[in-house]
Parts: C-alpha cells; sequence; structure tokens
C-alpha cells in the first residue's frame, strides 16, 4: 500500500478418568487436554465440576471461588483444599458460565471449559455477569498494552479473538457515549492488527455493540493504507460503525443500527484510505459514506433509501446490495450475486453448546441472508464432536490427522508454525480461522510446496486464514491438481477471507512462484488480498526484489472460477494469470510492484512489452467477463525509467469481456502507459477510465507459453499412517 485477568494457569500433570463423566471420546480429545491449561472434567449426569492442577504456592490451603464469567462483577467462595483436586457439585446451569479462581500464597490461576477448549487466545465476554464497559475496556486495554495499532502491530506474531455472548433481555454491551467512533466521547471498542469480534448469538441483532473504531497510526492518523488485518461478524453496531481500513479486513453478518457520516471517519477531512470489504451487512437509519477510500467492493448489504452519494475515488462496486448509489465513473452497481455461500460462524445453540453455522449455498442473491428472527439457510455442526479446535502449537501432523479423521478444522488464533502442509483431502471439509490465524511454512527440509494443499473435491471450505512464509515454497495455497477436472457446480468449493503474504515479516530470502493456484473447477472466492509486501520489519530498498521473490499472485487454470473483491499487490510478473474458461471476477484492486530496478529486467511477452499486466486473461481463453477493475502505478522503488504498457490484457474475443476499468498514477515517476489492449490512455496525464472492452480494436496481446509450476512439484500425500 502507499506507504502503506491476570492469568497463570498450570499445566495439568495427570489424566483423570472417570467413565461416567461426559467428554468427547474422539481420537483428539487427549492430545488437546494435555495441552489445557489446567483441568476441568464435566459430568453431565451428576452436574458437576471437577477441578484439578499442579501444585503452587508454599503453603496452607487452596481457595476455590467462581464467576459466571471471567471477568465478572462477583467472584463466590465455593470451598477449599489442601489437595490437587476439587469438585463443585453446584455449578452455575450452563456448563461454559463456571469460571473458578484458585487461589494460594497470593497466586491465582483461572480455570474454565472455555479456556480448555479454546486456549488463551480467545476472549469470551457475558454480559449477564459483567458490566456493560468490561469487554471494552479489556479490548482498549490490549490494543495499547501489545501495540496492536501501531506500526509495531503490524509485525506481530500475536493474534486474538473477543467473542461475545447474546444479550439477555434488555442489556448491551454498549457503556454509552456520544459522537463519532473516532472521538473519546463515544467509548468505542478499538480493534486492532491482527483482531477479530465475532457475535456468539445466531442473528447480529442477539450482540449489541456500542461503537467500533480501527484507528490508522500514519500520518498523524489520517492515513489508513496500513490499517490491515482485522474482522468483525455477526453484532450489532448500536451507534457508530467507523471503519477505518484497507486490505485484508473484513467487515459480514453486520446490522448497524446507526453510523456516522463516514464509514472511515477519524475526524478528519484528508482521511485516505485503500479499500475493504463489506457483506451480508444491514444499514437501518443512515446511508454510510466511504468518503476518502480509493475503493471498496460491498456485497449483499441493505442500505436506507437516499440519493446522496457514499463516498469513493476510482473503483466501487456494490453488489446484490439494495439501496445502492446510481451508476457513475466510479460506481458500479450490480443486480445480484450469481452464486455465493456465506462464510461459517461461531454461535451458542439453544442447548448452550458451541455450535458452527455452515450457510448453504445461494444463487442470484440480493440482500442479506439472515432476519431479525432467522439465521438464515444452513447447516449447524457441533463443535465438539465434528470438529478439532486446534491451538498454537499444534502441528501439521496433528491437523492433517484430524482432517483424515473426518474433523473440520477450527483455528483459533494464533501462528501455526508448520513443516508440511494441510492437506485437505476429503469432500465437505472445513478449515475455519478465528482472529487472522496464520499459517507459517517453517524452513524444513520436507516443506517445498506450500500452506495449504485441497484436493479436488465437493464442498471444500477455507476460510479465515493467512498464509505467511518462512521457507521458499512452489505456492502457498494451491486448490486442486493440474489437470483437475472434477465438476463441482451442485457442491462447490468456498474460500473466503483469504490472505497470502510474501515477505514482510522475516528478512531472509524468499522465493516462491505463485501464492495462490486454483486448478479444481467451480471455485468461489470471497474476499482475497493476495500480497507481497512493498514494505516489512525489516529495510527493504533495492534488496527487495531478490530477497522476497513471488512471480504470480494468483494463476486460474479451473473453469467456472467466480471471485468476489480481488485484491492482488506487487507481484513480479503477472499478478492474475486467468487461464480458465467462463471466469468471473466481480471488483479486482491492484498496485504493480514498486520495486523493479529498471525496464529490462521487468518486460513481458519475450521482452517485447514494458512490465506485465495486472491482470492478464489468456489469448487461449474463449468466454470471460470481469467488472470494476483499478491498477494504480506507484513506480518508486526503481531507476525513475520503469513503467508498465498496459493495466489490463485479454484477447480479442465476442466472449471476453472487461467492464469498469480505471488506471492511474499514486506515486513515482512510472506509468501504466494504457488501460488495456494499447488503448484508454496514459496515467501521465491522470486518471483513465474505460467503461468497456468487448471483442475490442486494441492490440491483442503476443501468444504465450506460461511458466507454470510442474506436476514434479506438487506433493505426494504424507503417509499419515505413521
Amino acid at each position: 500500500m502507499i506507504k502503506k485477568a491476570f492469568l497463570i494457569c498450570a499445566v495439568f500433570s495427570f489424566m483423570l478418568i472417570l467413565s461416567s463423566f461426559v467428554t468427547s471420546s474422539s481420537f483428539d480429545e487427549k492430545s488437546q487436554e494435555n495441552k489445557a491449561e489446567g483441568k476441568i472434567v464435566y459430568n453431565k449426569k451428576k452436574h458437576s465440576m471437577t477441578l484439578s492442577w499442579q501444585e503452587f504456592g508454599s503453603s496452607g490451603n487452596y481457595t476455590i471461588t467462581k464467576g459466571g464469567s471471567r471477568l465478572a462483577s462477583d467472584f463466590v467462595s465455593v470451598g477449599s483444599t489442601s489437595k490437587l483436586i476439587f469438585t463443585d457439585n453446584k455449578p452455575n446451569k450452563d456448563k461454559y458460565e463456571n469460571y473458578y479462581k484458585v487461589t494460594r500464597n497470593d497466586i491465582t490461576i483461572i480455570l474454565s471449559l472455555e479456556n480448555q477448549i479454546f486456549g488463551s487466545n480467545m476472549y469470551f465476554y457475558d454480559r449477564k455477569y459483567e458490566k456493560a464497559e468490561t469487554a471494552r475496556n479489556e479490548i482498549n486495554s490490549q490494543f495499547a498494552a501489545i501495540g496492536l495499532g501501531g506500526s509495531n502491530g503490524e509485525w506481530t506474531i500475536k493474534r486474538q479473538a473477543y467473542y461475545f455472548k447474546a444479550n439477555v433481555k434488555d442489556q448491551t454491551y454498549d457503556s454509552g457515549g456520544s459522537g463519532s467512533a473516532s472521538s473519546a466521547e463515544a467509548n468505542s471498542i478499538e480493534l486492532g492488527f491482527y483482531s477479530h469480534i465475532g457475535g456468539l448469538g445466531k442473528v447480529p441483532s442477539d450482540v449489541k455493540l456500542g461503537a467500533i473504531f480501527t484507528r490508522p497510526h500514519l500520518s498523524g492518523g489520517a492515513n489508513a493504507t496500513c490499517t490491515f488485518w482485522r474482522s468483525v461478524e455477526n453484532v450489532a453496531v448500536m451507534r457508530d460503525f467507523a471503519w477505518t481500513v484497507s486490505q485484508s479486513t473484513s467487515a459480514r453478518r453486520m446490522l448497524i443500527e446507526s453510523t456516522s457520516k463516514y464509514i472511515s471517519d477519524i475526524g478528519d477531512t484528508n482521511f485516505w484510505g485503500s479499500g475493504g470489504f463489506i457483506a451480508d451487512t444491514h444499514y437501518t437509519s443512515s446511508r454510510p459514506d466511504w468518503g476518502g477510500q480509493q475503493q471498496w467492493y460491498t456485497r449483499n448489504a441493505v442500505f436506507p433509501e437516499g440519493s446522496g452519494v457514499m463516498g469513493g475515488s476510482y473503483n466501487m462496486v456494490w453488489q446484490g446490495c439494495v439501496n445502492s448509489p446510481q451508476a457513475d465513473d466510479a460506481n458500479s452497481p450490480i443486480p445480484t450475486t450469481p452464486i455465493v455461500r456465506e462464510k461459517p460462524f461461531l454461535f451458542i445453540d439453544k442447548d448452550g453448546e458451541y455450535k458452527v453455522f455452515v450457510p448453504a449455498w445461494q444463487r442470484d442473491r440480493v440482500g442479506v441472508s439472515w432476519s431479525v428472527t432467522d439465521m438464515g439457510k444452513g447447516q449447524t455442526q457441533d463443535l465438539l464432536t465434528e470438529w478439532y479446535v486446534a491451538k498454537e502449537g499444534d502441528t501439521d501432523v496433528e491437523i492433517n490427522n484430524a482432517l483424515k479423521a473426518g474433523k473440520n478444522i477450527f483455528f483459533t488464533p494464533g501462528h501455526y508454525a508448520l513443516n508440511a502442509p494441510i492437506q485437505v483431502n476429503r469432500k465437505d471439509a472445513i478449515l475455519l480461522g478465528a482472529g487472522i490465524a496464520s499459517v507459517t511454512l517453517e524452513p524444513t527440509e520436507k516443506n517445498t510446496w506450500g500452506c495449504i494443499y485441497a484436493d479436488d473435491k465437493d464442498g471444500i471450505i477455507i476460510a479465515g486464514l493467512l498464509m505467511d512464509s518462512f521457507n521458499s515454497t512452489t505456492y502457498q495455497i494451491r486448490i486442486g491438481e493440474q489437470g483437475a477436472n472434477a465438476d463441482h457446480s451442485a457442491d462447490p468449493i468456498l474460500l473466503a477471507d483469504i490472505t497470502c503474504r510474501v515477505g514482510g515479516v522475516q528478512s531472509k530470502n524468499i522465493q516462491i512462484q505463485t501464492a495462490m493456484q486454483i486448478n479444481s473447477n467451480n471455485v468461489v472466492g470471497d474476499h482475497f488480498w493476495l500480497w507481497r509486501a512493498d514494505h516489512g520489519s525489516q529495510k527493504g530498498g533495492n534488496a527487495r526484489w531478490l530477497r522476497d521473490r513471488c512471480k504470480n499472485g494468483l494463476i486460474v487454470t479451473g473453469n467456472n472460477v467466480t471471485l468476489y473483491g480481488l485484491f492482488v499487490e506487487h507481484f513480479q510478473e503477472y499478478e492474475v494469470l486467468w487461464l480458465g474458461e467462463r471466469g468471473r471476477t466481480y471488483f479486482f484492486q491492484n498496485e504493480p510492484p514498486y520495486d523493479a530496478p529498471n525496464q529490462a529486467s521487468w518486460s513481458s511477452q519475450g521482452g517485447r512489452v514494458d512490465g506485465f499486466a495486472a491482470f492478464k486473461v489468456a489469448n487461449t481463453v474463449k468466454e470471460h467477463h470481469t467488472i470494476g477493475m483499478g491498477s494504480y502505478a506507484v513506480f518508486t522503488g526503481n531507476d525513475g525509467n520503469v513503467n508498465k504498457k498496459n493495466g489490463f490484457e485479454v484477447p480479442n474475443s465476442s466472449n471476453v469481456k472487461l467492464e469498469k476499468m480505471c488506471i492511474t498514477r499514486f506515486a513515482g515517476s512510472g506509468n501504466i502507459q494504457n488501460v488495456i489492449n494499447s488503448t484508454g490512455g496514459s496515467t501521465a496525464t491522470g486518471v483513465k477510465r474505460l467503461a468497456l472492452y468487448n471483442n475490442g480494436t486494441g492490440t491483442q496481446p503476443y501468444d504465450e507459453e506460461f511458466d507454470l509450476p510442474n506436476r514434479e512439484s506438487y506433493p505426494s500425500y504424507i503417509n499419515m499412517e505413521k
């Protein structure tokens, strides 16, 4: 982008075997419990809780108190013991509403079933037991304490998710306030890097928050072009939602009861940001304004009636929305979403158990997937019996064994360091991340293939994960083997909220061929940011071109692939290379690599064409359609003489159609010399737009042989019998 409660838990040292106790009997229970920080066993028949812990403190009894939540206003005494085990025979009715403090000699540990299941990076709030301001105060103290708001937060490996239980009666989580969410008087929740807010109700109105704000850290708070990696879903915002963000930020399944004039309101009219993603969201009282944003993709939102503009400078796409802005140069309303499945989410069902809701596929949708009384069409899965809950420190062996045993994977927030790829090798398997969980390739001999390898199977879902690289690999995520040809039209593959990042975090040499490769047919992508980092925690300069190498952000060879909200930036050759038939992309955002050292080292088509197009549809493709395309020149790390011939390149074919294209220059001396196929004009004289290119008169690109990863670079499955 343009610069762009005290808690100590003892490790449980022995296993408690009580046959009458109700616990999961699945293969993965022992491995997860051994990692738990302390131990609670719930006896469903007796409705009792047995706690156990390792010895701590020097003398005296252990005293035990209990609250209904981790931050409950009141903890009451339930007993004391000299032993390392204690049974509470009268716990609260809901087994998850029992948090125990075990204290000895001024040392306290906290034990709960929720911590045992989800680990220490997920924070749960319950308004039934806590004050309205409790959650806000804790989240904001985290924001300040671990640097989630400043430049250091951008590269931390800390991950966190904040989950809110459904309100009871007329209670809310709003502690009151006034004004824009960016003002001190608003008492907003400030959401930082690698953070997620989730509501645990069935519908967004079950969890009512006051105001949410994301604070930019550049240019004195006016520049949000590096406000990345955060998300919010399944909540209602009562007062103001100032979502001041750019790439890899997702707001989904929300009820916005009120909002200030600007969705990106920092109280400064000089604000600017570089785009984001909102979907499945209902604004009930006022139309927001994305003023200051360069571009934005909004899908299946409902807005109040009105004719006012809603902001944005270059490329604003509104798909399947109710009361979207009228079409103009910057705004592209698209009546329906042709095929979509909303991202799965965690919730608590009426039986008090944690479940995952997996929404159904819908076609030609307009508006949101839910109502105030109905969570929508889909399937409910029990978390404890159908899923493996992964925690930071879990290995690729454990995760792959869980997949092999038929489990879906819920990644709690964390930085997952793997020695081999996750291999998704069965129909309808789901990988679901929370808190911007990151899957990281470690530099080992085995791991030369990638983070995630998905087989060519129906109904696979991969969502909410960041693919990182500490190792040179062929790709970071790959869907289907080379030559995959199965028909998944009845149950497509879904990829949602996916980030691939090459470079930025580490300073060693990283060589990757392509960040994402989609070989399967009938894949739907719902919000990607594929990013070769233009800046990072280490110094860059001219060394970055050779140190952090990646040719392509995305290669698509599968047919009938549909992508919504595609952000791809700074890769060294064609940033998107499309070889499959009947592809569709709704919204595309791009910046070329800043750091191409000279024109000779950055030329395409056998050296005959300056630079590489941002979006390349191969000459062999007969049918393709995109709407809302933006590519923006920022040639700053070079010799001052680097240009790009075309923003976009496609074959001159009657069934290949690109609509609403835009190019401009943000910084540097180099230019994008044409919008598409040598037509449309140069950024040297300002913004250039082209409403339609369809079998046009521009110069068709030269025919090319593309250097794709070969079969030998793909892994055979690891033998998971061992």
